[in-house]
């Protein structure tokens, strides 16, 4: 075969025309010393701080400091199969979690992945987990009332929708279940929920999720569980993911597109239980990137951990589109001492704290909450009308109540008016009692609370009131619906409303006295 010349230089020519030169970019470093999930980088000259980083195996690491000589960033994945010399590269991404409706009703871990044996989750949005927090031109004041249904709460200590409300105290006392009772409590409200368990016992986060999945309340919820035996970068990572799902629902509107004027935003309600263990787990990766220490071991920016997720709730303004995220974190405390490094920063930082007290468990007083040291910041403003009007002087009582009932113990002789007051305090006290995980409507709440302050119970036996109540609330909804339809009406308790009530809780409470004298 003759060869040609021309045809060949017309290839050649042909090959050179069509060529694209293309090159590939990449900081790449390499692991100069890995250990405690811990890996020295070097060669990461342009790396951010946060930025996500690529290594062998799949595995992904968290670029946290960034010192002349090299980076340290903690691992997340299977940490035994890096080791020293491996290359590691740049994503130029800072890690984000997958969010959307499909992520609801699901149980995951902080980098999203499922956690419930349920497949995969078909979402394509991605919410970067660290955010700066609205600034105050985008917010709005707090005025809008989160219900907990939990009487103590709704009357004494108020929540807002963008509020950051504190759930302090001891473990073991009811924390969880107040953080958990307010999510259940959101059922048909139009209220997303988002619970993020760090550092509990997976058989704990596994009862949390069969309790919500039996009232109903998974449906409107996503569970991240980073449970105790999980790296502490990820029970580190946890708080920032649940805020970023629940940011989603916050900034986009019904049909997922961003919120704004004609597109209103969502609310959430993000539990953080607890924070305590977040800061123990971020104190472990500080000490293993040899920051240096403060106060308790705790780095100095543990403050700032804290704060820049905290200060994530808010209440957008209307050009925003009106969404609200309310943040419960619980902090544990050891032996009521709330003067500790962290429960006074977190303290600073919310909007008031809900205070548990042991001795209050204890004697069966549950929610145990302390009246005198629980405070809300933003108070009556997160309160139906009628709610305010009839709990006015609840909270006077019942502090009152308690310095009497600590002064009646060493005398013997009490005037009347002691005396009454410290059996209007026994029956408030009894009244506000509540079962777990049965929040009431506030509309049921505002009854109840009515009857207590204005006597109605006072002729009973502490071990009626809870029949009495159980009594009354069946037949304001038998023969008074429309009544309870008003109370929730923003006009509150005029002076008809008011008189209808008194007749109401009257007629019941001849009758109950009736049936009891009967019988």
């Amino acid at each position: 075969m003759e060869i040609k010349v021309d045809e060949i230089s017309k290839i050649i020519r042909q090959q050179i025309e069509g060529f694209e030169r293309q090159t590939d970019l990449a900081e790449v470093g390499s692991v100069i010393s890995v250990g405690d999930g811990i890996a020295r980088i070097y060669g990461l000259e342009k790396v951010m701080a946060g930025e996500l980083l690529s290594l062998p195996h799949d595995v992904m690491g968290l670029a946290l400091n960034l010192e002349e000589d090299s980076v340290g960033a903690v691992l997340m994945g299977e940490t035994t199969l890096i080791k020293e010399g491996d290359q590691v590269r740049r994503t130029g991404k800072i890690m984000s979690v997958p969010a959307g409706p499909a992520m609801l009703g699901r149980v995951v871990d902080p980098l999203g992945r499922p956690l419930d044996g349920k497949g995969p989750i078909a979402s394509t949005t991605l919410m970067e987990i660290e955010r700066i927090a609205p600034g105050v031109v985008q917010r709005e004041p707090v005025t809008e009332p989160l219900q907990t249904g939990l009487k103590a709460i709704d009357s004494m200590i108020p929540i807002g929708r963008g509020q950051r409300e504190l759930i302090i105290g001891d473990r073991q006392i009811g924390k969880t279940a107040i953080g958990i009772d307010t999510i259940i409590n959101q059922k048909g409200q139009d209220v997303g929920c988002v619970y993020v368990a760090i550092g509990q016992k997976p058989s704990t986060v596994a009862q949390v999720v069969t309790t919500l999945e039996e009232a109903g309340a998974m449906e409107y919820t996503v569970v991240v569980a980073a449970a105790a035996s999980t790296p502490a970068p990820l029970q580190f990572l946890a708080p920032y993911s649940g805020v970023a799902i629940g940011e989603f629902y916050q900034f986009h509107g019904a049909d997922s597109k961003p919120a704004g004027k004609d597109n209103p935003g969502h609310a959430v309600l993000c539990v953080f239980d607890d924070l305590s263990k977040q800061a123990a787990a971020y104190r472990e990766i500080s000490l293993l990137l040899r920051r240096p220490p403060g106060r308790e071991a705790y780095p100095g920016d543990v403050f700032y951990l804290h704060s820049r997720l905290l200060e994530r709730a808010s209440k957008l303004n209307a050009e925003r589109g009106g969404g609200s995220l309310t943040a419960l974190p619980i902090i544990e405390t050891q032996a009521g001492d709330i003067s500790a490094y962290i429960p006074t920063n977190v303290i600073s930082i919310t909007d008031g704290q809900i205070f548990l007290e042991a001795d209050l468990f204890y004697s069966n007083v549950r929610p145990a909450i302390s009246v005198g040291l629980s405070v809300s910041r933003v108070g009556g403003n997160a309160q139906i009308k009628a709610m305010k009007q009839v709990a006015g002087t609840l909270r006077l009582d019942l502090a009152q109540f308690r310095e009497l009932a600590a002064f009646a113990q060493f005398g013997s002789d009490l005037d009347k008016a002691t005396q009454a007051q410290l059996k209007r305090g026994e029956r408030l006290t009894e009244l506000l009692k509540q079962p777990q995980y049965r929040p009431m409507s506030v509309e049921h709440q505002v009854v109840s609370i009515y009857a207590g302050t204005n006597g109605y119970l006072d002729h009973l036996d502490l071990a009626d009131i809870g029949t009495f109540e159980a009594e009354l609330i069946k037949f304001m909804d038998l023969n008074h619906k429309d009544l309870l339809t008003e109370i929730k009406r923003p006009k509150g308790l005029d002076d008809e409303l008011k008189g209808r009530l008194k007749d109401a809780v009257s007629a019941f409470k001849e009758q109950f006295d009736g049936a009891r004298a009967a019988s």
